[in-house]
Order: C-alpha cells, then structure tokens, then sequence
C-alpha cells in the first residue's frame, strides 16, 4: 500500500481557514498512475493542481478531473479544522487515527515540510512501529498520486469554506471512498 498526503488551506493566514488535510490509500499505483495520466490527457491539461483551476472555466475542469478519479481504485480518509488555533498540536492527533494500516510500503508527502509537521510524523510512526524511512517527499508534478490528494484536499477544504451545491454535490460521489472522516476533532467511519 502506498500513501499520499497533502492538505489545504494551511498557509492562510488572515479571515475565516479551513485546513483540510487527506490521506489517500492505493494498492495498485501503477495502472492509477497511468489512468491519472490518461484523466489528463483527456482533459488536455499537463498536471492537475486544484489551485490553477479557480477560474469560472477552471471548476469545470475541476469537477471532470474529480469525476474521472471517483472511477479509480482508491480510499481515503480526510480530517478537516475549522480555524485551527494550533494546527501543529492537532497534526499529531489527527495522524494517530488515520495511519492504521500495517502494510504501508511508502508514504509519499506534498512537498517540504516544516521540521515540526516531518517530527511529528514521525513520532507517530515509531509509535505504531512504523519505519520513519518510508516517508518520501515529493510534489505534484512528479507523483500523479499526489494530485488525487491535492484535488481532494482542494474539494473538501473549498466546501467546508463556502459550501456550494456543485462542491455538495461533487463530495457526495466520493461517500464510498472515505473510510475516516474527521472534522475538527470528532471522527465518523
């Protein structure tokens, strides 16, 4: 199993935040990878990133790009806080509850990290007797995984800061994907 995690919404800094943080579980990365590049192609786009697509003419590539993904063979689970006041307190907890698995090969992260975010994780990890070598960084461009994570993270985040029906509508395809959902503390399966 390899997982991919990013999150939004945490370098705002003024008016009403919500950061929404997602941990994304594929088994077979390799046909996902390649479906994810064949998802881009059709839409005629290098590389998905939910921040280049906020124009009026950007959601709909958003939701055919989020649309397309809900076929691919994947879970997830997201935590999401509404104005964190200490995010970095609440990064610990929330990696408690969403990394259970036991047969993690690679977790692949968004991008550097602050030094708290990379100890934090990996406290968690030798906690669960997870070896701290399996975390790898990455960006975007490079691991087609991560724009899955990046999109999802971009959905929920822009939902829970001006819910919309077209957002409701997109994060209600996406049920029977989410295996742990926690917002602002309190967790739901």
């Amino acid at each position: 199993m390899i997982i991919f995690i990013d999150e939004s919404g945490v370098h705002k800094s003024v008016d009403f935040s919500t950061v929404s943080f997602v941990y994304v579980c594929f088994n077979n990365l390799d046909n996902v990878e390649r479906s994810i590049l064949e998802i881009e192609s059709k839409l005629n786009i290098q590389s998905f990133h939910w921040s280049e697509y906020g124009s009026k003419n950007g959601w709909t590539i958003r939701e055919n790009f989020l649309t397309e993904i809900l076929k691919l063979d994947f879970t997830f689970k997201i935590s999401i806080f509404k104005n964190p006041v200490n995010f970095s307190e609440k990064f610990e907890n929330t990696f408690m509850h969403l990394i259970v698995e036991n047969r993690i090969k690679k977790i692949i992260i968004d991008g550097k990290k602050p030094r708290w975010y990379e100890n934090r994780l990996k406290k968690v990890l030798r906690d669960k007797n997870i070896s701290v070598k399996k975390i790898k960084t990455g960006n975007d461009i490079s691991n087609p995984g991560l724009r899955v994570a990046d999109a999802l993270a971009g959905l929920y985040r822009s939902h829970y800061d001006n819910p919309t029906d077209k957002t409701k509508k997109i994060i209600k395809l996406f049920n029977n994907k989410i295996t742990v959902q926690i917002l602002d503390g309190q967790i739901s399966r």
